[in-house]
């Protein structure tokens, strides 16, 4: 009887063995992901390549919305509004990637306009959800904070004012 329950264990032992190591393979692909490559739309009309936003060297938060999203039109107020207080602490960018489909690529660019953001922010056009769907995204508002090397350091979903706070306190930690 003792064999058995030996074998059990040492079986046991080689599956949460299994376990253990795809969990830190999990883990260590979610903490190294990288901004990809992808072409979508600036609000010039022209194209962009995704990486190209690494060139300046500076952390970002990466907001992806709709114009029908509610949640994600109040947060990137929020961020607007603290933005000039947050610039005399960091230096950052802050990039809108509108998930809007090309018929209403036009409404999203004159929405943004208007709103303002095109003054601070760098405002992207996914009209084929490309990007969204390199970043796994798959509910807007879905909001990434990148470092200066490119590398995803922290996202959520969803807003509840106050959130913008966390993506600050995540760039403020990306400078240090």
């Amino acid at each position: 009887m003792r064999r058995f329950y030996d074998a059990v264990y040492v079986n046991n032992l080689k599956n949460m063995r299994s376990i253990l190591l795809s969990l830190a393979l999990f883990i260590s692909a979610v903490a190294a992901a990288q901004v990809p490559s992808v072409t979508v739309e600036n609000s010039k009309g022209e194209s962009v390549e995704t990486t190209s936003l690494l060139e300046a060297g500076t952390p970002m938060i990466i907001s992806f919305w709709s114009t029908s999203c509610k949640p994600c039109i109040r947060e990137l107020d929020a961020v607007y509004d603290a933005l000039p207080d947050w610039k005399e602490e960091a230096d950052f960018r802050v990039v809108a990637v509108s998930t809007d489909d090309s018929r209403l690529l036009s409404k999203a660019k004159s929405f943004a306009e208007g709103r303002g953001w095109g003054e601070d922010f760098v405002l992207l056009f996914d009209k084929n959800q490309d990007f969204m769907r390199a970043m796994n995204v798959s509910v807007v508002p879905h909001v990434f904070v990148v470092d200066a090397k490119g590398k995803i350091i922290y996202s959520h979903t969803s807003y509840v004012p106050g959130n913008e706070l966390e993506l600050f306190e995540a760039i403020r930690k990306s400078l240090k």
